[in-house]
């Protein structure tokens, strides 16, 4: 960890240069696919920038493993590739995770919360993480004792009123869980203030670090891509970050509940009331 804040400034320069890249294609004419299914888009956007975020960490570190979402598509880089892109989190050493855009459906529509993530990690934990969000010009940064937006010190809010948490539910639901999903909103109506939905899992784990969030829940399972570069967020701006049981989170937990750490139990007990339906 002695090159942390080496890492963190790489994160950030990487996770600007491949949101600019994305930034140029947004809401302009897109190739739409899909992958797992039809409601997981990917465009040609999403593989441009993740070229250009895994070249910018090889300029300075050519030996690291690299995670990404869109790895098994071409990246446009020379033929040494193969052997640090990666198909999951190695258990030791250096690696970096990269989310080229979080939030492709709204992307894709021209909606514009989406982001640029990137993780640097060491022995599967997150030492320094970057969240871009191009179109509001904002950019999250988290390094091994601090985190900020902007340059602006990040702090999680200090609301401890649980039934005034603005509470965000991240994660996708296919219909064979569309109860547990509203067994999961329900619980929340009823014992938190209010909840939102932004179809970003990394900006919304932002905006708790930067305290516009007291909560964010998301019980199933998620890519490491998803989750890493926010939950280190969440972390270093003050935060708590646990499974849906209260055990402490890692990047192979079934599911997390972040929160601003005031109130964590209470989140995390509506969660398991709510999945339990």
């Amino acid at each position: 960890m002695v090159d942390a804040h080496r890492r963190v400034a790489m994160a950030e320069r990487a996770a600007r240069a491949g949101g600019a890249v994305a930034r140029q294609s947004f809401r302009e004419d897109l190739r739409v696919e899909t992958k797992a299914d039809k409601n997981d888009p990917v465009t040609d956007a999403d593989r441009d920038a993740q070229r250009q975020v895994v070249a910018t960490i090889r300029e300075e570190f050519p030996g690291d493993a690299v995670l990404a979402e869109e790895d098994a598509l071409p990246l446009g880089v020379d033929d040494d590739s193969a052997d640090v892109l990666v198909e999951e989190l190695p258990e030791n050493g250096d690696a970096w995770v990269i989310d080229p855009i979080d939030g492709t459906a709204n992307f894709a529509r021209g909606v514009g919360l989406w982001t640029t993530s990137v993780a640097a990690v060491v022995d599967r934990e997150p030492v320094a993480a970057a969240t871009y969000a191009p179109t509001a010009g904002d950019v999250y940064t988290a390094g091994p004792d601090s985190a900020s937006r902007d340059g602006t010190t990040l702090s999680t809010s200090d609301t401890d009123d649980p039934e005034t948490f603005l509470v965000g539910i991240v994660g996708r639901w296919y219909p064979e869980g569309a109860g547990e999903f509203g067994g999961l909103c329900e619980t929340l109506t009823e014992r938190v203030g209010d909840t939102r939905r932004f179809g970003s899992m990394q900006a919304t784990l932002a905006y708790l670090a930067d305290g516009g969030l007291d909560a964010v829940v998301g019980p199933m399972a998620h890519a490491p891509w998803d989750s890493m570069a926010g939950a280190h967020l969440v972390r270093e701006a003050g935060g708590t970050v646990t499974d849906v049981h209260g055990d402490p989170w890692a990047v192979d937990s079934e599911g997390f509940v972040a929160s601003n750490g005031r109130a964590h139990d209470t989140v995390v007990k509506a969660v398991q009331t709510g999945i339990d339906q």
